[in-house]
């Protein structure tokens, strides 16, 4: 799921303060990791997540497309675009390629999310 600022339903308009507010972005509970990631063009994570249930991220993940763009692709076989000024959500069962050399931000439950890592670290070993 993502949502370009525009596209973000004005809740506050007043003289020097404009709040955009998506409700329904996900669900999380418990701690959560704050990501800053810088990423080439061409990265696929996919490989990586071999050996993961259905060979996929099962952490669920909010951020911020900084800049650059990535493709998104979820359990069901969809797949979507997130590019620079996105807000996006990746639930669980998800696999990134960056398109383009990319920065964004994640945040993301701790208790879903360290496996996931360390999982990645162990098969670039």
């Amino acid at each position: 799921m993502r949502i370009s600022k525009n596209e973000m339903p004005v809740k506050i308009d007043a003289p020097g303060a404009l709040a955009r507010v998506q409700t329904d972005f996900g669900e999380a509970s418990g701690t959560m990791d704050s990501e800053h990631f810088t990423v080439a063009a061409g990265a696929d994570l996919a490989p990586l997540l071999k050996g993961l249930e259905g060979d996929m991220c099962q952490s669920p993940h909010w951020g911020y497309f900084i800049e650059g763009s990535c493709t998104v692709t979820y359990g069901d076989g969809s797949e979507e675009q997130v590019t620079t000024g996105d807000l996006f959500y990746w639930p669980p069962g998800h696999s990134v390629r960056m398109d383009k050399d990319s920065e964004f931000v994640l945040f993301s439950p701790q208790h879903e999310h360290i496996p996931v890592l360390e999982h990645l670290r162990k098969q670039m070993m």
